[in-house]
């Protein structure tokens, strides 16, 4: 087993359409940081990385038709690699694909809008939701919506991002 700390969390951003090239952001660099955030959050005891989509609404509709039966735009779908069983079977020196996340930009600008957040403060979120989603956290209950909302606001809050459902 690997020491923690030479364990690797490694983000994979995939620009899917040009609008969030267009926005003075460096998406790269918060995704990768928010993701470390997240994943440090977690006891892994081999290398891990994730990939997160950066896309838009036509493609998110047509992924969330496809995988949910949804055949309208969302704003972030997360798509777990494996189970814990899985984790079973692969070799210890072998990293682990946590899954992944796809973002579409019309659909969560216009919430940040509607919300009266940053752009950016609102993806962070969703990343941070998506990649909760991707540990195996759900808010199917009101108990888990309970647990996951309170991991959300607790790590948004160490990078200064107000808690997203205070009204």
């Amino acid at each position: 087993m690997p020491d923690r700390s030479s364990i690797s969390i490694t983000p994979v951003i995939i620009y899917g359409a040009d609008q969030w090239k267009a926005v003075d952001v460096d998406w790269d660099s918060v995704l990768t940081e928010i993701t470390h955030v997240v994943l440090s959050e977690f006891d892994f005891d081999r290398n891990v990385d994730v990939n997160i989509k950066l896309t838009n609404d036509a493609e998110i509709q047509i992924l969330n038709r496809e995988f949910r039966n949804k055949d309208k735009p969302t704003n972030v779908l997360s798509f777990p690699s494996m189970t814990e069983d899985d984790l079973d079977y692969l070799p210890d020196d072998a990293h682990f694909h946590l899954g992944d996340i796809a973002l579409a930009y019309e659909t969560i600008q216009h919430e940040a809008n509607d919300q009266e957040k940053t752009l950016q403060n609102h993806v962070l979120h969703l990343t941070v939701h998506g990649l909760l989603h991707l540990l195996g956290f759900d808010h199917e209950t009101d108990a888990e919506a309970d647990e996951m909302e309170t991991l959300e606001v607790d790590i948004l809050a160490k990078q200064s991002i107000p808690n997203p459902y205070k009204e």
